[in-house]
């Protein structure tokens, strides 16, 4: 496994130019290794591990504050997931995807940064990359496309208009992690060029033209060894594509401490782990190096100084203009990802000729307008199919120009 933080043979050494989110930080990072440089053992590692489910340590000392992260890809959920906290509730990614619209999607990722500011939220654990490879997929929903290069386009336009507002995007699960049965345990047998044209390309395309800030490792293995674990988190994330941001884990994938002589910076979710005690006896008896822990220090300080976590460092701008009116913007996307497979002259229909309309089924009445699990939202109200159909609205007007 490459040492972190050395470029690879086949990384900057074979011409590869460094990415734009590793150019122009000299001043910055002197002032945060200054920040690593003060700080004991025990308190880089405790920095390691969250907190509890959704945070990350503060440490007062060097004016770091916690990093509060949220689901969902499409929409922000917070800390709280009921009704007292209702959240904007966007179409799902691949109805974004329908859209084939790299504006949309930036927009899409705006609106989710007013949500997150709205709730104190510094990080969307989003958006979902995986690919569709079978239509058998449960998370499918919150995933764009079995396309990697309309998947790459959209993510990292996503991307850049959520953390245009200083809010950190998290491309996830990192890697081939594109299916829900036996997610946590499966181990993908992949090819090079499979894993590399199909696979890694959304991430790449997230990281080295949207900036990504995070990306989230996966549950699976990859050709035998754990995603946590896997060298794949230094070669090519690191030393091709330059990411300079935070490796975190979904929950519990990090299990061994194994997992912190490779590129994973943070495990989630806290306060209790496989590294803390055990990563701090392993550096003091030269098992793995201080260089190491450091490296992964510095990143969660190079993001807290990103979202506006750490004193001493620029705060974030809030986004250009006016935000966008969240609602509107929601009807429009859904209007723009939805598929019209075949017209029969039958549409568009004048309401002056109709005499009555048939809305069938449960979802009529009752509908379904998310995928469930971790990227479910609460919104506020919902509009069914048979009050949409009675009572028309017209589209709000936008009230800022496209982010």
């Amino acid at each position: 496994m490459a040492t972190p933080g050395t470029p690879t043979a086949d990384g900057f050494a074979a011409g590869r130019p460094q990415a734009p989110a590793q150019q122009g930080r000299g001043t910055a990072d002197a002032r945060l290794h200054a920040l690593v440089g003060r700080l004991t053992l025990e308190e880089k590692v405790r920095l390691l591990t969250g907190r509890d489910f959704w945070s990350t340590w503060p440490l007062e000392s060097i004016g770091l504050r916690p990093l509060l992260m949220s689901d969902g890809p499409s929409g922000v959920r917070g800390e709280v997931w009921d009704e007292r906290s209702p959240s904007l509730n966007l179409p799902s990614a691949t109805a974004l995807s329908s859209s084939w619209d790299a504006g949309i999607a930036r927009r899409y990722g705006a609106c989710a940064a007013a949500e997150a500011r709205r709730k104190n939220v510094h990080i969307v654990l989003g958006p979902t990359i995986n690919l569709h490879r079978t239509p058998l997929g449960g998370r499918h929903f919150e995933a764009f496309s079995e396309d990697p290069l309309l998947t790459g386009e959209l993510a990292a336009a996503y991307v850049r208009g959520l953390q245009r507002s200083g809010v950190a995007a998290t491309p996830k699960h990192y890697v081939a992690n594109d299916f829900e049965t036996d997610r946590f345990t499966v181990d993908v047998i992949v090819s090079d060029r499979a894993l590399r044209e199909l696979y890694l390309l959304p991430f790449e395309k997230a990281v080295t033209d949207g900036q990504a800030w995070l990306v989230m490792s996966a549950y699976n293995s990859v050709n035998g060894v754990t995603a946590t674990e896997h060298e794949l988190l230094e070669t090519p994330l690191n030393s091709e594509w330059g990411f300079d941001g935070v490796v975190v884990s979904d929950w519990t994938a990090v299990r061994s401490l194994r997992s912190a002589e490779a590129s994973q910076d943070l495990v989630m979710p806290g306060p209790d782990g496989p590294w803390s005690a055990a990563l701090a006896a392993a550096v003091r008896d030269g098992r793995i190096a201080q260089s190491v822990v450091d490296r992964k220090v510095l990143r969660i300080l190079r993001l807290a100084a990103r979202v506006g976590a750490l004193s001493g460092f620029e705060t974030p701008a809030a986004g250009d203009g006016t935000p966008e009116d969240g609602p509107g913007f929601a009807r429009e996307a859904a209007a723009e990802g939805t598929v019209l497979l075949r017209n029969a002259g039958e549409l568009p229909w004048r309401p002056e000729r109709l005499s009555r309309i048939a809305v069938i089924g449960q979802h009529a009445t009752q509908p379904r307008t998310q995928g469930g699990g971790s990227a479910t939202v609460v919104p506020s109200s919902i509009v069914s199919p048979l009050q949409g159909t009675r009572r028309p609205v017209r589209p709000r007007r936008r009230t800022s120009r496209p982010h």
